[in-house]
């Protein structure tokens, strides 16, 4: 069982295991984009479906190894947040695609081509910080509808009755102010505004640099921070000791392969 667990272990952490389930899951993903084609599912649908049990065959047998790897801990697999990600994919693609859950197996199908965060590190790594970054961002984007609400108020006040096409009411201002932020065609709004009230073009300004520039770049660097954080605790967890029982499968695994390389040169 050992030998088997430390075959295990070295086979699903090799980079050119990785890159096999990399290259089935983006094979996966163009699986999904062919199925959309009518014309294509009516002429190969039914080998599109045959490379979907294939694939999910061959993710079974990934978390099935992986699972082997965590021995005599199997829980250890399911410590991964990422682990479980995956082992949930199969779940969903295990379900029937029949009847009420057709659409929503199919849908989930989709998770599939998520699993390239949960392969690729650098992905991981990415999706993590952002993840840290929800409360901080959730700050941020209270401060953002305190500005967006106190601007729609007063742009409704102001321009309602000259341009009731993007003032007319408040849920309308607010829309309107969104679509500022992403700097599309407020230019426009501001000279409209401008034709009622010449220094209209101040509350414009004021709200394109509050909003855009400084509310967008605290985003910014909420993440990076995060990002940052997020590399340091990678590096903690590579630096950190070697637990006993690691230690112990590495010198099995590391005796097991001197008695292979002994009896070859007995052999020889």
């Amino acid at each position: 069982m050992d030998k088997f667990t430390s075959f295990a272990r070295r086979f699903t952490e090799a980079p050119a295991f990785e890159a096999a389930i990399i290259a089935i899951i983006i094979f996966n993903a163009i699986l999904l984009g062919m199925d959309t084609s009518p014309s294509i599912d009516r002429d190969y649908g039914d080998w599109i479906r045959i490379a979907y049990q294939v694939a999910l065959a061959i993710f079974i047998a990934e978390a099935l190894l992986k699972m082997t790897a965590s021995t005599p801990r199997v829980a250890g697999y399911f410590r991964d947040g990422w682990n479980v990600f995956d082992f949930l994919v199969i779940i969903f693609a295990l379900i029937p695609a029949t009847g009420e859950l057709a659409i929503i197996v199919r849908l989930a199908r989709l998770l599939r081509i998520l699993r390239l965060v949960s392969t690729i590190k650098d992905l991981r790594l990415i999706v993590t910080a952002l993840i840290r970054s929800i409360p901080s961002v959730g700050h941020v984007l209270l401060l953002m509808s305190i500005i967006v609400y106190i601007y729609a108020i007063i742009g409704y006040h102001l321009f309602s009755e000259h341009d009731p096409e993007n003032w007319r009411n408040l849920g309308i201002s607010v829309l309107t102010l969104f679509n500022i932020i992403t700097l599309e065609g407020w230019i426009e709004v501001m000279f409209t505004a401008m034709e009622l009230h010449s220094l209209a073009w101040l509350y414009f300004v004021t709200f394109v640099i509050i909003g855009t520039f400084v509310v967008i770049n605290l985003f910014i660097a909420i993440i990076i921070n995060n990002l940052d954080e997020a590399k340091l605790d990678r590096l903690r967890e590579l630096e950190r000791p070697v637990s006993r029982e690691e230690l112990l499968r590495e010198i099995r695994a590391t005796q097991d392969a001197l008695q292979r390389l002994e009896r070859r040169m007995d052999d020889s």
